[in-house]
Parts: structure tokens; C-alpha cells; sequence
């Protein structure tokens, strides 16, 4: 292991068992299935603060869905973390009940709206999962979210979003989220949304990261070119950190594309950079980046950040604003 991932990890403490549970069932009243979530957490330790994990919407059939992501919840989890991901409307698994449902394809609303259902059912989830019951801190929650759920963390840490069906400028934050992180998210929209498939995801280029105010930490790969939306190049990925207003960080993880090392599942075949070293690293940094958010003060993130430009190799770069 190198310097710049083991002091990171140092700093969050040794790892624990995790305990993951589901799924959890949450009935919504007007919503086509029911919600189910994954919960993850230490099988130890009391006042655990609380991680929102949206998923992407990549080929897969099941890492779209509570089944992914293990890389980053499995990790949040060992470092003192409750996590909870939804399987959202958007999911492979849930493609054949909910084609013709209001909404579809993009589910930009249902997405949102997903996380302040589960922060509504936050006591019954606890009571639910087997240990959990009042062990998770409901004033210290944060959110990540993956590609398209770099997209759906956007828009509840403040950014605005032009309803095309409308033309009306709609905002979805939930303030009981005090910040996040964007992981290899969509950038703006206008003359840069220019790809072929900006016509079929047009709701991509309706964000205004203007008013995003809530701290979050953007991630992006220096090879994540996603031609399919814009020619723009990987800095198309750094327009939620350019865009937005501060407190803002950006990790630019170098040679990662759009996978950022594999962090959708173990083993996923659709990586296209697949590397462990850096998904353990972003892990780190993320856990060290969320856990300074909601404990101000602690010296976790300027010690993985101080950790990253030391090493022989360092995976990245990151500034703040």
C-alpha cells in the first residue's frame, strides 16, 4: 500500500465489521413499486453518521440497484458509517414494472425524492434492520451519488433544475443533507450538451449548478470522456466543482474514466479502467472528505489530502474553493 492511501486510512480508524441488511421495504404512496433499500453499517459503535448512496445507470443488470456499489458502502460501513442505497425507479431490476410509468426513462423527480423518503422513514428503517435501532446520528447525514446519481445529489444539495415538461425552474434540496460527494457526475448543459444521446437525456442539461450552495466534493477521472453527451472532454465532469458556488472540493483522479476504477461492483466486467489501488484510495478520501463535513473540525480530510501529495504515486489532485 502506498503512503497517500495508507495515512488516509489511519486517520478514519481500523476497520470494522459490517452488517448489511435488505432489502428494506418503504411503501410510497403514488410511486409504482415499493422503495427497497440496503442498509450497511458497523456491527458496532453508537451516533453513526449517515451516508445516502444513489446509484448510476450503467449496462449492468444488477449494480444499478441496492445490489451495487460494495466497493464504497462495504468500506463507508468498516469507517463508522450507516449507508443506505435505494434501488430507484431507473434500475434494470425494476425496467419491466415501470417502462410506461410517469416519468420514465429518467426518473429525475422519483430519484430525488427516493432520498427524503428514506430520511422520513429513518426510525422505521432502523427498527427493521436487526442491531440498528438508535445507533445512527439523523442530524450528521450526507449523500454520494455515482453518474446519473452524481446528477440526483446535485440537485438535492441545491442545484436547480429547468422542468422541460413545464419551463419552470423546480429545486428539490432536502436541508437535512449537509453535503456530498459527485462522483464522475454530468456538467452543464446548452451548446456543451451536444452528443447523440443529449437528445433522448435531454433532462441532463436542465441543471443549474449556480445555487448548489451545500459543500460536496466533486470527483472526476482526467480520461472520462463521455463522447455520448459532449465533446467537451473530461473537464465536462468538473463542471459541478466549476460551476458551483463554495465550499467546494475537486478530486481529479488521474487516468480514471468513467467507472473511476471499478467502485459499481467487485469484478464488473464493464470497468473500463479497472484498478483496486485507486478505488480503495477514492474510498478513503471520500470517507476522510464526509467525515470532516460532519464533524467540523477534525483533521481527517487535510490529512488524506496532505496524504495524497506525498506518496511516490500519487492517484490524483485536489482543490478547494
Amino acid at each position: 500500500m502506498s503512503t497517500s492511501t495508507a495515512t488516509s486510512a489511519d486517520a478514519l480508524g481500523t476497520p470494522a465489521p459490517v452488517l448489511s441488511f435488505s432489502p428494506v421495504v418503504l411503501s410510497v404512496p403514488g410511486r409504482p413499486v415499493d422503495l427497497q433499500v440496503r442498509v450497511s453499517a458497523p456491527a458496532t459503535g453508537t451516533s453513526l453518521p449517515l451516508i445516502l448512496l444513489s446509484h448510476g445507470h450503467g449496462p449492468s443488470n444488477n449494480l444499478s440497484s441496492l445490489n451495487g456499489y460494495a466497493p464504497l458502502a462495504n468500506f463507508w460501513a468498516a469507517h463508522g458509517f450507516a449507508v443506505v442505497q435505494p434501488t430507484h425507479l431507473t434500475s434494470r431490476t425494476l425496467s419491466h414494472l415501470v417502462a410506461d410509468a410517469p416519468g420514465a426513462p429518467d426518473f429525475w423527480r422519483s430519484r430525488a425524492e427516493d432520498m427524503t423518503h428514506i430520511l422520513d422513514g429513518l426510525d422505521m428503517i432502523e427498527r427493521a434492520v436487526p442491531q440498528l435501532a438508535g445507533r445512527i446520528d439523523h442530524t450528521k447525514v450526507a449523500l454520494a451519488g455515482h453518474s446519473l446519481g452524481g446528477f440526483t445529489a446535485a440537485l438535492l444539495l441545491g442545484a436547480g433544475l429547468n422542468d422541460p415538461d413545464t419551463g419552470k425552474v423546480v429545486h428539490l434540496v432536502e436541508p437535512r443533507i449537509k453535503a456530498g460527494v459527485l462522483l464522475a457526475a454530468p456538467g452543464r448543459g446548452g451548446d456543451a450538451l451536444n452528443g447523440p444521446m443529449a437528445e433522448q437525456w435531454p433532462i441532463i442539461g436542465a441543471v443549474d449548478f449556480s445555487t448548489m450552495t451545500a459543500p460536496a466534493l466533486v470527483v472526476a477521472g482526467d480520461k472520462d470522456d463521455s463522447r455520448h453527451f459532449t465533446d467537451m472532454g473530461p473537464d465536462w465532469h468538473a463542471d459541478p466543482y466549476t460551476l458551483a458556488p463554495g465550499p467546494k472540493s475537486l478530486l481529479t483522479l488521474f487516468d480514471a474514466e468513467h467507472g473511476l476504477g471499478g467502485i459499481a461492483g467487485y469484478d464488473a466486467a464493464e470497468t473500463t479502467d479497472e484498478n483496486p489501488e485507486r478505488v480503495a484510495a477514492l474510498a478513503r478520501l471520500t470517507a476522510a472528505y464526509l467525515h470532516t463535513q460532519l464533524h467540523p473540525g477534525a483533521p481527517t480530510w487535510q490529512g488524506a489530502c496532505e496524504a495524497l501529495t506525498t506518496g511516490p504515486n500519487p492517484i490524483g489532485r485536489v482543490e478547494s474553493k
